[in-house]
């Protein structure tokens, strides 16, 4: 581990920490992010659903929401256990690192810290889905107890109160989702680091460059507005 190595490793946290700070909605910048847009449609939907008898739409969108966060908490379990492996196989990575030019060479030590903190990133990432899969659990329990439509009037303040939790119950667990993506997608920058540091920097600006994209540039947010 040599000073670009650290170097190396703090931009890629500043800029995990930037980007998530970015999106998270408490600047106020004039350009709304993907993400805040997606989330008033979030509102949208949730207030519309007291006005429906039969709530079988809105139970269906409920669904999709936790299978897709248990897809991909099951994909960073997998990615988490498949860390191991490599430190396992420390041993032989000089064998490895020895038959590459000399800059992309690194230390055992060296290359067990870079798959620890791999491990860490994919570690972190399924803690994120796991709490986002249950934050869409206690958000699908706090949806039945919306009163039905006819109902609405007699307790407009209730279900105000009601609505407003489930909302942003929600909001939260999309929150904690797109946390847990975002470890997945800046995982694939790390990925550079076991090759050089500035492969590291390279490839998680790379990453964060397609991120702000999608959330301030792309045709999605184009769509929404």
């Amino acid at each position: 581990m040599t000073s670009l190595d650290y170097f190396a490793l703090s931009i890629f946290l500043i800029l995990w920490w930037g980007f998530s700070w970015l999106t998270s909605g408490r600047p106020k910048i004039a350009r709304p992010a993907l993400t805040h847009l997606v989330n008033n449609y979030r509102r949208a939907w949730l207030r519309n659903s007291l006005t429906r008898d039969l709530k079988m739409i809105d139970t269906q969108i409920m669904a999709g929401l936790q299978n897709g966060t248990a897809f991909f908490a099951s994909a960073s379990m997998f990615a988490l256990g498949s860390c191991f492996p490599l430190l396992g196989a420390s041993n032989s990575v000089g064998a490895i690192y020895a038959t590459l030019p000399t800059f992309f060479q690194t230390g055992q030590e060296g290359f067990e810290f870079k798959v620890v903190g791999l491990a860490a990133i994919f570690a972190y990432s399924f803690f994120k889905f796991g709490w986002a899969y249950r934050l869409f659990n206690y958000c699908t329990i706090l949806f039945g107890s919306l009163p039905m439509p006819k109902h609405t009037h007699d307790e407009g303040a209730v279900t105000d109160r009601t609505v407003e939790r489930v909302i942003e119950l929600n909001i939260l667990a999309g929150k904690h989702f797109n946390a847990g993506l975002r470890g997945i997608f800046l995982s694939i920058g790390y990925i550079g680091w076991f090759l050089s540091p500035l492969l590291l920097i390279a490839l998680t600006v790379f990453v964060i460059g397609v991120l702000v994209r999608r959330q301030f540039f792309s045709e999605a947010r184009a769509a929404l507005l």
